[in-house]
């Protein structure tokens, strides 16, 4: 199989060829407009939003239908336990209850939203650009190491670390 350059914007893109469908892939994506990746990210945004307000998560616990499989197998809160419910309180503006859920996704929530919208106006508007948000590795291992520890944390059956339970 041989290789393909493909310029987007100025951007080089090296793909496999010989597939039709990567082909047609990359044509496609070609020819979409510089608003269709901010769009498709939104819209699947949208979803998750519609669905943590169709679900309203605090109204059951950890046990009741759709769940989360290590909980209900193991007993034990997996690192995302408490994320939806923390998204809810989110969009109520209950950050207490919001921070009591899930800590750990609270703290990433306002970095997300705006590296979210500093790529979508760079990558939409022409003349307004917003700084893009540049995380040093060292931060971003320091945060994973920081949820592996909340993960541990939160399963630990003394005071004060069942203030974390799910």
């Amino acid at each position: 199989m041989s290789q393909v350059q493909y310029v987007h914007e100025g951007h080089p893109q090296v793909a496999v060829s010989g597939g039709r469908f990567n082909e047609f892939m990359f044509r496609f994506w070609a020819r979409s407009p510089r608003w269709a990746a901010p769009l498709a990210v939104l819209v699947c945004f949208s979803g998750g939003v519609a669905y943590t307000l169709a679900d309203h998560p605090t109204s059951g616990d950890a046990f009741t239908s759709p769940t989360c499989l290590v909980k209900l197998s193991t007993g034990f809160d997996c690192p995302g336990c408490g994320g939806t419910r923390a998204f809810w309180y989110l969009m109520h503006g209950n950050i207490p209850a919001a921070a009591r859920s899930h800590i750990m996704a609270v703290f990433a929530a306002p970095y997300l939203v705006y590296a979210y919208l500093a790529w979508a106006v760079n990558l939409v508007s022409k003349g307004r650009k917003l700084p893009a948000l540049r995380l040093s590795p060292l931060s971003i291992s320091i945060f994973l190491i920081a949820w592996a520890v909340f993960s541990v944390v939160r399963n630990l059956p003394w005071a004060p670390f069942t203030w974390f339970f799910v």
